[in-house]
């Protein structure tokens, strides 16, 4: 055991006294030549699984994807590399553990998965006092991630979609569909919709909370008002919220329904690419449509934005 005046004691257990006594003499040389050493004990025990189990139970559960970074992780302390202790851990030993994961999974699988491991490790440093001497995520590359879709409707698709929803038995299914377009909402948003937060004479439904963790009012269009009183004056009308539905039902009956209409390879989440690029083509200005949908930078609005070169080519006359 090495003790310094203002220093915490440090202590090591060694199979040979020679060792031991090397070990302390180094180190106290080691402090006499700095103000502060830095105690590396905390990281030589910790496992990365062990990180990452405190960081579930502390800091996922802020987060308003806590549901999906929960599986994430639960799935991620099965991995060899969780063994491993914190002042072990190498950028090599993830750079190992990312070309393994592409085996199995899309690259962006992967960015999450590390970039998951980079917070709690800057977390376990900036937070709860475990030192590193750097992040070794930071050195790791992250594999490139494939473009935004870039899926929009086309020739009489959107008739074919409102077709089948007609022959379908959910009732609240065309509605939302056509809101989705209509207003370019993300499918949580549009189930957090309430009554109370709806003004059909102002043409404004207010979302408190959003992805992006900041609230926002989204202007209604005369279709999305027509459809909203419709849903509000019809006989299945919750008291409270406009889609009493969960996600996953959501989910099933997009299933069903692209199927009926023979669109396949599209998703839900496709009708908000859809809606976003109707507001440029409407003429609407980069600004305005960031106040609509709900984008915080220029970059992401792009990847939602697909425009038709014919459309643009009518605009230049």
């Amino acid at each position: 055991m090495v003790r310094r005046k203002g220093i915490k004691p440090r202590s090591k257990s060694f199979d040979r006294k020679n060792d031991a006594e090397k070990w302390a003499r180094d180190l106290e040389a080691e402090i006499d030549r700095c103000a502060y050493l830095p105690d590396t004990k905390p990281a030589e025990t910790l496992t990365l699984s062990k990180l990452m189990t405190r960081y579930l139970a502390e800091v996922t559960p802020t987060k308003r994807g806590a549901a999906v970074e929960t599986t994430r992780i639960r799935a991620m302390l099965k991995r060899d590399i969780m063994h491993r202790t914190l002042a072990l851990l190498t950028s090599a030993d993830l750079c190992a553990y990312r070309d393994e994961r592409l085996k199995a999974v899309a690259a962006a699988t992967v960015v999450r998965e590390i970039n998951t491991i980079s917070h709690a490790l800057d977390t376990a440093m900036k937070d709860w006092g475990i030192y590193l001497p750097m992040n070794p995520c930071k050195l790791v590359r992250r594999p490139a991630v494939s473009r935004g879709r870039d899926r929009r409707l086309e020739g009489d698709e959107e008739q074919r979609l409102m077709a089948a929803c007609e022959r379908g038995r959910i009732t609240w299914l065309k509605p939302m569909v056509v809101l989705a377009i209509e207003t370019g909402m993300r499918r949580g948003e549009l189930l957090s919709m309430r009554w109370d937060e709806i003004d059909l004479d102002r043409r404004v439904v207010h979302l408190p909370i959003t992805k992006n963790g900041s609230s926002r009012d989204v202007p209604l269009s005369s279709v999305a008002v027509a459809t909203l009183k419709g849903l509000h004056d019809g006989p299945d009308r919750h008291p409270d919220v406009v889609f009493s539905v969960s996600p996953n039902a959501v989910r099933l009956a997009w299933e069903r329904l692209r199927t009926r209409a023979g669109l396949r390879d599209m998703n839900f989440h496709d009708l908000r690419h859809e809606g976003v690029s109707r507001l440029f083509e409407k003429g609407f200005d980069v600004m305005e449509v960031s106040a609509i949908s709900g984008h915080k930078t220029l970059s992401m609005l792009k990847r939602y934005t697909h425009l038709r070169a014919e459309d643009l080519a009518l605009r230049l006359g």
